[in-house]
């Protein structure tokens, strides 16, 4: 029922937000998936059911991943979080401390406004390509 559950009225929501609901609340609806098939998977004494269930699981994590991802090409702050917390292997903490400087969310300041937070931008470099 989340899909129903607009926090202002519909008429009075961009498109966009509109589309971002869609795509947070199908995420939420994968997760939750997700979660219900690895329960049963674990309950299940039936090894062919069990494997069914775990491949099943696979395909929903699959979906919340392609959603992921959607996020991250359509919405600007939702790349720059993607590219601050994923794949790294700092303690998530710390990956946030270094990011904010130590504030618990300075870099989110901007966010409601839709302005991606200042800060350095993480590039990999060569160095000076002259002597």
């Amino acid at each position: 029922m989340s899909s129903e559950a607009l926090h202002a009225p519909r008429d009075r929501l961009a498109r966009a937000t509109i589309t971002h609901h869609q795509a947070i609340v199908s995420l939420m609806e994968e997760l939750e998936a997700t979660d219900w098939y690895r329960q049963r998977a674990d309950d299940c004494e039936d090894e062919v059911l069990k494997a069914i269930l775990l491949h099943n699981m696979r395909e929903e994590m699959e979906h919340a991943c392609m959603i992921l991802e959607w996020l991250r090409r359509n919405e600007p702050i939702w790349s720059e979080q993607m590219d601050t917390y994923l794949y790294t292997e700092a303690p998530i903490t710390e990956v946030e401390e270094e990011e904010t400087g130590g504030g618990g969310g300075e870099a989110a300041a901007g966010s409601a406004s839709g302005e991606a937070a200042a800060k350095p931008a993480r590039r990999f470099t060569i160095g000076p390509l002259k002597d």
